[in-house]
């Protein structure tokens, strides 16, 4: 019995003097705690927060892609009309030039018509 008592009285001591810093122990983790996860909340709401602006942007990235293909689009259309009225103002301007040199053509065998009604011929 004596044994146990001081057993007693040891393990009192003992669990006496280790609660304190036991005690201390066990509420700097739950400080530590209790930091790591206002850490880890702060964390997760700028995590949140990159994930809501990429999906924004990607939504701005996707709808420039649509506005650059329509207006891709409409630009070749567009090249497609101007190259349609090159097309016939070149062919107007070889018509043009083959009636201008039909019309030179006229014009000097009428000046030769003239020259040969007003000069007399030579014998």
């Amino acid at each position: 019995m004596r044994f146990t008592a001081a057993a007693w009285c040891i393990g009192g001591a003992l669990l006496c003097g280790s609660v304190q810093p036991l005690l201390a122990a066990e509420a700097a983790p739950v400080e530590e705690r209790g930091q790591a996860l206002q850490q880890g909340q702060f964390r997760a709401g700028t995590a949140y927060r990159e994930l809501q602006q990429a999906r924004y942007d990607e939504k701005l990235a996707e709808q420039d892609v649509l506005n650059a293909r329509e207006a891709s689009a409409a630009a070749q259309k567009e090249a497609a009309a101007r190259k349609s009225d090159l097309d016939a103002a070149e062919k107007a301007r070889v018509a043009a030039r083959a009636k201008l040199q039909a019309a030179e053509k006229a014009y000097e065998a009428s000046l030769r018509a003239v020259d040969a009604t007003v000069k007399p011929a030579v014998k």
